[in-house]
């Protein structure tokens, strides 16, 4: 799978969600043989996922691109892969967790 691949099924998972009174912006950096940044936001009830940093975001999560499609898949749980150290989250925890809640 491509950076690209993994952006458009993120897109793909949260298209067509009601998103009303959520917002957040989160910056993911892919780790390992297959690295890259791209991000996430919700505004305004519209999504854009763009493979940018994201310089005034809610949170950074940190993973490989293995473990994050699993996330985004629900095939990992995030507070157990976070506990593990397998995903690194630095700031707003509860925005990954509500991303994860809104991408099942």
């Amino acid at each position: 799978m491509t950076v690209d691949q993994l952006i458009g099924k993120v897109h793909k998972r949260l298209n067509g969600k009601d998103f009303q009174d959520r917002e957040l912006a989160i910056q993911v950096n892919l780790t390992g043989k297959i690295g890259g940044v791209f991000y996430i936001e919700i505004r305004n009830g519209e999504v854009s996922v763009m493979p940018y940093e994201y310089i005034d975001n809610d949170a950074i999560v940190s993973a490989t691109m293995t473990n994050f499609d699993k996330l985004v898949t629900g095939r990992l749980d995030l507070m157990t892969v976070v506990d593990a150290g397998k995903i690194k989250v630095e700031g707003n925890l509860d925005k990954v967790v509500l991303l994860t809640e809104l991408m099942k």
